[in-house]
């Protein structure tokens, strides 16, 4: 049984570029988990094992390894006093695209590791990260990663967090130079110099008095984490009134500890992963400061008949409770599922009840993973992270337990997909292929999604974004051997009810024998809280409608939501009140009651004010001060609605929020643009009305494209 005061299940995440695939790297060669350092840049990065990963450069998939750090050693040298500590870590992308594979991991992680580039500070996707982090109460620590670029500056990142992050960073180090004399830090715990070895890559490092030219800093920022950490604990208080001088190392690093783990501090550090130095400093920070399984709260969970809450501590006496966070095909072993345990035990072989099929599943094998390779174990317990094989039905969020001690727990929220691709195989021959590759895409990955146009027989294929669907159809050619043939990329509009009408709807069939009737009346519009989903409201009184009938009336609804009035798109969210109606003794079923409230719709929709949505992204773009102004007047043509412009390091930022449908090759048009020079980041950020004249023309398109 290991101990699991000596286990750190943490992730690395950042905005796109800012160096967590290169840190990943760096943690396994000097963990010993790796003998060579792999570059991104050279394609040969462990953790990005996915050939479109390497030759884009950039993390498509979450990777998972696990890896040991001895902790606390002397100049890089291990002594009687180091523990050997397990680190589970998990490589998350940064780009927008892909944030659920950010999310799914962060739901399932202790701690985590917010990584920031010394020269653009906190860029759009650190926002969202640190935004999902506060969502799944993640403590972190950051690192400041490319100290040795130019126009690196430490303390402005730092700026940054408590502006724009609304974070509490607090600097445990300063650096010893910047951009190319960067050599190392001043650890404002010891009040002591580091500086990194060259010839061992920074494996080992020498203690050194604090260099006389930035003395004051140093002086200015211990003083400023003194403060911090007595401001948080009492006893330290009363100390540092008393005199600052006689708080301890320890002392100090104990109340970052709980500071941390309480959400209230981020310890701030930073260095350059690419050049080996600081990496080691993070590790240490990492045992030191991040939680284990057993500083966190007890998991929480409802029992799947009684909904009542029960609670599940890291224990392996406790009952077997996990989460099941992505699912991943393996050429060799075929469909993997990871699982994050928090509770109980697990042996290779034996039986576990996954809650939301209500079925046993028997798990053949148990893996630990190391990016794309899988070690067999024989046994998981409370606080592991790891895969298991042979699942036949199981889904991204699926609880699995314990077949006689059943518990639900939370299980993930994904965003929507915003942008379709119609496809079809190049060769019909190719049609069953290309279906097997999408049920296995659709499993893998929960913001993509399905959809067939009954009308024109089109399958429209919706992602996150174009790069994200690009990805999918090379994964598509290159893993299942199916090429498509793709259509123009299509908005996922929706459609919205804007005023509320009533309507009386008579379903009546008469065919010889016993017929069909319903009679429903009924109040349709939008909801008045805004949420998704259908509202039904039952006032039916004095048994007009017989109750076993309503259940139906409201499943008719809720499909024909699936075919808004204006142009067959979804209607997002809604309001039903159903107060009247009559029925037939002999002619009236569900059947029939659920084809009135089908029928009903249809015609009430078009009365109560129908408006067309479109996805709205969020657009930042980081440009040289003399292309600003072609950039806002082409997002200002671009139907775009100026947010603010600054100006950070030279350059300027432009935000500004613009519809996705007059962002198709965005990217190749603001390089023209910019020469080059301009980089732009598209998120998605909300549904909005589109402008009539539009609507016409969206509409007019789509019948004209069905009647064809």
């Amino acid at each position: 049984m290991a101990d699991l005061k000596y286990l750190r299940n943490i992730g690395i995440s950042a905005h796109i570029d800012a160096g967590k695939t290169t840190t990943s790297e760096r943690i396994l060669y000097y963990t010993g988990k790796t003998h060579k350092i792999g570059e991104v840049h050279e394609g040969a990065a462990t953790m990005d094992w996915m050939e479109q990963e390497q030759e884009r450069g950039i993390t498509i998939t979450s990777a998972a390894t696990s890896t040991r750090w001895n902790y606390p050693t002397i100049q890089g040298e291990i002594t009687p006093d180091s523990k050997t500590y397990t680190i589970n870590l998990i490589d998350t992308p940064g780009h927008v695209d892909f944030t659920v594979e950010v999310e799914r991991s962060l739901r399932v992680l202790d701690g985590a590791i917010a990584l920031f580039c010394a020269v653009a500070g906190v860029q759009p996707q650190s926002e969202t990260v640190w935004r999902q982090m506060d969502k799944y109460r993640v403590p972190r620590i950051c690192f400041v990663n490319k100290m040795d670029r130019a126009g690196a500056d430490f303390f402005k990142a730092v700026r940054e967090i408590k502006e724009n992050l609304g974070g509490n960073p607090v600097p445990l180090q300063v650096p010893i130079g910047a951009e190319d004399t960067f050599k190392g830090v001043v650890d404002l715990i010891t009040n002591q110099g580091i500086i990194w070895n060259e010839h061992d890559e920074g494996k080992t490092y020498q203690i050194v008095p604090v260099p006389a030219d930035i003395q004051e800093d140093v002086n200015f920022w211990r003083q400023n984490l003194i403060e911090a950490v007595a401001s948080y604990d009492d006893h330290l208080l009363e100390k540092f009134f008393e005199d600052p001088n006689s708080i301890t190392p320890a002392e100090i690093r104990a109340a970052i500890r709980k500071a941390v783990i309480d959400m209230s501090m981020q310890p701030v550090m930073c260095g350059s992963a690419f050049k080996n130095k600081g990496v080691q400093s993070l590790l240490d920070a990492v045992c030191e400061f991040l939680p284990s399984p057993l500083d966190l709260p007890p998991v929480k969970g409802k029992h799947p008949e009684t909904e009542q809450e029960i609670e599940r501590k890291p224990d392996v006496k406790e009952p077997f409770a996990a989460l099941a966070f992505k699912i991943a095909t393996d050429p060799y072993v075929g469909r993997l599922c990871f699982f994050r345990v928090y509770s109980g035990s697990l042996d290779a072989g034996s039986y576990v009840l996954n809650t939301r099929t209500g079925k046993k599943e028997r798990i053949s094998r148990l893996m630990q993973m190391h990016a794309n390779k899988q070690n067999p174990i024989d046994r998981v317990e409370a606080g592991d992270i790891c895969a298991g094989v042979g699942f036949k039905d199981i889904k991204t969020g699926d609880t699995l337990c314990d077949e006689n001690n059943p518990i639900v727990l939370e299980a993930m929220s994904f965003p929507e997909p915003v942008i379709g691709y119609a496809i079809e195989p190049k060769t019909t021959a190719d049609l069953d292929k290309m279906s097997n590759a999408l049920a296995k895409l659709l499993e893998e990955d929960p913001t993509l999604s399905l959809y067939t146009d009954h009308e024109t027989g089109q399958t429209v294929l919706r992602g996150m974004g174009e790069l994200h669907l690009e990805i999918i159809l090379d994964r598509m050619k290159r893993e299942f051997k199916v090429e498509v043939n793709q259509g123009a990329p299509q908005v996922a509009y929706k459609e919205a009810l804007t005023s509320t009408v009533e309507h009386k709807e008579v379903y009546k069939k008469q065919t010889g024998g016993r017929g069909k009737f319903a009679d429903i009346v009924f109040e349709i519009g939008p909801r008045e809280d805004g949420k998704p989903g259908l509202e039904f409201i039952n006032d039916i009184v004095g048994g007009v409608i017989p109750r076993e009938f309503i259940p139906s009336v409201q499943k008719g609804f809720e499909a024909a939501m699936k075919n808004g009035p204006l142009a067959g798109y979804p209607v997002d969210s809604m309001r039903v009140r159903l107060f009247h109606g009559s029925y037939h003794e002999v002619d009236s079923d569900s059947f029939s009651f659920e084809m009135a409230a089908s029928l009903g719709f249809k015609e009430a929709a078009k009365k109560a004010s129908p408006k067309l949505l479109e996805p709205i992204m969020a657009v930042e773009v980081v440009t040289p001060d003399e292309f600003t102004g072609p950039i806002t007047g082409d997002l200002n043509r671009r139907r775009g609605v100026m947010k603010g412009m600054d100006s950070k390091g030279g350059a300027q930022i432009i935000k500004a929020d613009v519809p996705l449908a007059e962002l198709f090759g965005y990217v190749t048009t603001l390089r023209t643009i910019s020469s080059g020079r301009a980089s732009a980041t598209l998120t998605f950020s909300h549904y909005d009305f589109v402008p009539q004249n539009i609507a016409e023309k969206v509409i007019a398109e789509v019948k004209g494209a069905k009647a064809n």
